[in-house]
């Protein structure tokens, strides 16, 4: 049966509230089935957990700005000196956080476009990859023939007996 948000909201609020019940008593009262109850009392709790971990929204009034805009600010900022930078943060309504942000993201950027040496190694790392699953493979193939050559033979003793066991052959002649 389906039941609306408002519903089950009321319900978990029930099981919250002041004058708590449990959800074995409000099932009863309500005729929904106890395990429906505690599974909206959870998912209650995970919501409440995941709102409480989530990082604050920006205010409104933050303006969001383009990559030029942030380029523009952090060489501002490079140039000027303690005093002016400060003048620049509450003209622009930055914090100083803001601005180290961006530029260590840029530095890290930049640091990123250059080639390493040794860059052309991806493609020879891959193929030796491919080449050690392949070689995997089939060594858990021979592993899993070994094993079911075993299995057989210990099926043909149990079978036809040892024929290393120590009982003497009978001479009939």
């Amino acid at each position: 049966m389906e039941y609306s948000e408002a519903f089950k909201r009321k319900m978990v609020q029930r099981m919250l509230g002041p004058q708590a019940r449990t959800a074995t008593e409000l099932s009863q009262e309500v005729r929904v089935h106890q395990a429906t109850l505690s599974r909206w009392l959870r998912q209650a709790s995970t919501l409440r957990t995941m709102e409480r971990d989530k990082p604050p929204a920006p205010p409104a009034s933050a303006k969001v700005r383009t990559a030029e805009e942030k380029l523009r600010l952090v060489v501002a900022a490079a140039s000027c000196t303690p005093d002016e930078v400060g003048a620049l943060l509450r003209r622009e309504g930055l914090h100083e956080a803001d601005l180290a942000a961006w530029r260590e993201a840029m530095t890290g950027a930049l640091a990123e476009g250059k080639p390493e040496p040794g860059a052309g190694k991806g493609a020879v790392q891959s193929k030796r990859i491919r080449h050690l699953e392949r070689e995997l493979h089939r060594k858990d193939k021979a592993l899993a023939e070994a094993a079911a050559l075993l299995v057989l033979q210990k099926k043909v003793r149990a079978l036809w007996g040892d024929e290393d066991d120590d009982t003497p052959e009978t001479n009939e002649s």
